[in-house]
């Protein structure tokens, strides 16, 4: 299996976006400001807590949109909120010929849209169908949704835009937010949506950057004071926010280290094959020479690995995570389930993987 992972930040790299982000809070707060858990309620003026509205101006800058909104549902309302700013039942939306990821299935089905197909690796079948179809909205996953894709982020938007500009790009960026130098809005689309729970936030906390013009309508839309996020919830984010960039490049370079060790056959001859893939999240795959992947989860779980995400890399997550191959990548082969596992490092080196890999496998 050859796959096409996305190129993660280094360890330098990810330094600077947190030196970012803190000079930017330095900015929007005082000292004694940023000491505080926030406010609550709808602000007169504001319709949400005062501190809610200073994060939101803090993550626009950071990431280089022209606006930004915190929402309550995690990035699955994100990019539900998303796509009621362009998108009505019948309307068509553009995605990847590729399984959707379930909670997006699910807000699709329930707008009652109508889903249009093509291959976004080919670029120019991709122009093709935009320009000979009348499509409302384009949905992008940034990460893979099939372990043969390869597409530049990028440069697909710029094919897009070239063929109609018009059309709104929204970008699922799950899973690469932070881990990739550029991210939706920086690679030229109209909306980025995002959970905060994957970068050490809080639950259920969504974030949605992108034009001005877009989130204004989602703030007209989203009034309630019930489906504010509070002053506390929107300091948890950038407290959590801060410390992402850099637990996140350590976690790439340990996976880089796993490949390599992996990889050597005569030490580990069970193993047929370990790869790097965006199986949502950047993971390592280990595919074994024997149907042994099902079994080898149950002891890896007993010496201390995580038996199953709670928010794919939330705060909560730890010890590393030994489990399955991802649902949308068992739809492309359902014979993965039984041959190949998936290991996130989480906060783990390579070493205590390795050492619960050897030992679940002297299990069986």
């Amino acid at each position: 299996m050859q796959t096409f992972p996305l190129k993660s930040l280094n360890l330098e790299e990810a330094k600077k976006k947190q030196f970012k982000l803190v000079d930017i809070i330095t900015k929007y707060m005082t000292g004694s400001e940023s000491l505080t858990l926030g406010d609550l309620g709808v602000t007169l003026g504001l319709n949400k807590p005062v501190r809610t509205k200073t994060a939101e101006d803090i993550l626009a800058e950071f990431f280089s949109a022209e606006a930004c909104m915190l929402l309550r549902g995690a990035g699955t309302n994100a990019l539900r909120w998303g796509f009621m700013t362009a998108l009505r039942p019948g309307n068509t939306l553009l995605v990847h010929d590729a399984p959707v990821y379930p909670t997006t299935e699910t807000t699709i089905e329930s707008m009652g849209l109508n889903v249009l197909r093509v291959d976004f690796n080919n670029y120019k079948e991709t122009e093709k169908v935009i320009k000979s179809n009348s499509i409302n909205m384009i949905l992008i996953q940034h990460t893979r949704q099939k372990p043969e894709d390869s597409y530049n982020l990028e440069e697909l938007i710029k094919t897009i835009k070239a063929a109609d500009n018009s059309i709104p790009v929204i970008i699922d960026d799950n899973y690469a937010i932070l881990k990739t130098e550029k991210n939706g809005i920086d690679s030229g689309a109209d909306l980025s949506a995002f959970s905060m729970f994957k970068l050490l936030g809080p639950e259920g906390i969504g974030c949605l950057t992108g034009k001005k013009e877009l989130i204004d309508k989602i703030r007209s839309k989203n009034y309630s004071g019930g489906g504010q996020v509070q002053g506390h919830e929107a300091m948890e984010v950038l407290r959590g926010l801060v410390y992402a960039p850099v637990a996140l490049a350590i976690q790439a370079e340990e996976n880089e280290k796993l490949v390599l060790e992996l990889n050597n056959s005569d030490k580990y001859p069970y193993i047929k094959h370990a790869f790097l893939a965006n199986a949502q999240s950047k993971v390592l795959l280990v595919e074994f020479n024997e149907d042994i992947a099902e079994n080898l989860l149950i002891e890896a779980e007993k010496l201390g690995a995580l038996p199953n995400p709670v928010g794919a890399e939330s705060k909560y997550e730890i010890a590393p995570l030994f489990y399955r191959v991802s649902g949308t990548f068992l739809k492309s082969d359902p014979a993965l389930i039984k041959r190949m596992i998936r290991i996130n490092p989480n906060r783990a080196g390579s070493e205590t993987i390795i050492r619960i890999l050897e030992n679940a496998y002297k299990k069986l």
